[in-house]
């Protein structure tokens, strides 16, 4: 056999096996990892919220890659987390919502802050205008300004808490038979949210208790008052028994031991009292007298909500991490649902898949309401207690303390109308 031929024929075996190797990979290679970006405040006066919220979605995430992923039509898929930190900035926000869009990551999640919320909703509406082959949807776990889901409601956007109004609503249907609350103090954070919080206060109190005076009304910047004891001593002076706040992270931590220090006994109506450092501050005087509203605590008993704390308890020991909150692992479960009903992972054939989208979980039913994005789901009014009372078998990052459920709202309870006009 002449030497050209036999070196042909190796080369071309050569070649066969290499496009082989090369085919072998392609088949063996795990499909791409569906790319979800979460942009919040990893650093700042509110670190600790970011890195609480990035510790509840990533376990969500773990438990759909432990059941092999999001099926996709080519084969499963993992969920990956992308962390950019936002320092709490809206512009900071901007330039982190430009990175995910370069990096053509087709989700993003965001909710600590309603004016970042805002303004990603208006970025994202243009940006998928201008680039129709890079449209990105946007899932908030917590930002609860009702604008969002109202007058600046977007096809873009979903919202997997109860927002603002939803909220003080069941907070005042429990006010309304409190009949120690007498003289009210609404003290919040200076900007959209707390200034919602404050005027649905107003108006829905108006309503149910007419016989209630405000006694007082405070907005403060966000996450700059160090020592909240001038606020504490304006709250003395007015003569309240009673404070409403939707402040969240070391602003209302802060805000009730100041409270404590200067020697009140006031009842408390909250929105986030049960979480990140406020039950060890408030100790012993809030038993009894401190509120929070949430769509699930701890302590609301029944074997699959005690096995899906335990599990988290097990995985984060420290009492410190000790900040679970139900609606970022349903926001989860939900988006990859979506996704495996859309047969994809573009954005309008997801949020098509998740309007009017119901989950159940075996403890927890809500439904995703197409008008405006709104998720409804129950609402639980819980009060402090001692960790080991009748209903608190639970306590809160270690504090001996915890809550009891006292009231619960179904979900057609706080269902309010919106004024959503949805383009899509």
């Amino acid at each position: 056999m002449p030497f050209h031929f036999l070196k042909r024929l190796t080369c071309l075996i050569v070649i066969s096996v290499q496009i082989s190797l090369v085919s072998t990979d392609h088949a063996c290679a795990a499909p791409a990892p569906i790319r979800i970006a979460m942009i919040e405040g990893m650093s700042g006066p509110f670190s600790n919220a970011g890195q609480a919220v990035q510790r509840i979605v990533q376990m969500a995430i773990d438990n759909i890659n432990a059941r092999g992923g999001v099926t996709l039509p080519e084969g499963k898929h993992h969920l990956a987390l992308t962390i950019i930190d936002n320092k709490q900035g809206v512009e900071e926000s901007l330039n982190a919502l430009r990175q995910v869009t370069d990096q053509h990551i087709p989700f993003v999640i965001q909710g600590n802050s309603s004016a970042v919320a805002l303004a990603m909703v208006d970025a994202i509406n243009k940006h998928n205008q201008r680039a129709p082959d890079n449209q990105i949807l946007f899932l908030n776990y917590s930002a609860v300004d009702p604008a969002l889901t109202n007058e600046k409601c977007s096809f873009w956007h979903f919202r997997f808490d109860a927002n603002a109004d939803m909220r003080m609503q069941v907070l005042t249907e429990v006010i309304k038979n409190d009949t120690h609350a007498k003289n009210v103090y609404l003290i919040g954070q200076d900007y959209s949210f707390g200034r919602s919080v404050n005027k649905s206060a107003r108006s829905m109190l108006s309503s149910k208790r007419p016989d209630i005076h405000i006694v007082g009304e405070d907005l403060h910047p966000i996450g700059k008052i160090k020592d909240f004891a001038p606020y504490a001593a304006k709250i003395k002076a007015s003569g309240a028994d009673t404070v409403i706040t939707g402040n969240w992270g070391n602003d209302l931590t802060l805000l009730i031991k100041a409270t404590k220090d200067a020697g009140m006994n006031l009842k408390f109506y909250t929105f986030y009292a049960n979480a990140l450092g406020a039950p060890a501050a408030i100790g012993e005087a809030g038993v009894g007298h401190v509120r929070a509203v949430a769509e699930w605590h701890p302590n609301v008993g029944g074997q699959a909500s005690d096995a899906f704390y335990q599990a988290f308890r097990l995985r984060y020991p420290d009492p410190q991490e000790d900040y679970l909150h139900l609606r970022m692992h349903v926001m989860i479960e939900m988006l990859s649902r979506a996704i495996e009903k859309a047969h994809t992972t573009q954005a309008v054939a997801v949020a098509k898949a998740l309007e009017g989208t119901t989950y159940s979980n075996g403890f927890h039913q809500t439904q995703m309401r197409a008008q405006d994005h709104q998720l409804l789901q129950p609402l639980y009014v819980s009060v402090m207690q001692k960790k080991g009372e009748a209903g608190t078998r639970f306590d809160n990052e270690g504090s001996g303390y915890g809550f009891k459920t006292e009231a619960f709202f179904e979900s057609r309870l706080t269902a309010l109308p919106s004024s959503c006009k949805m383009n899509n």
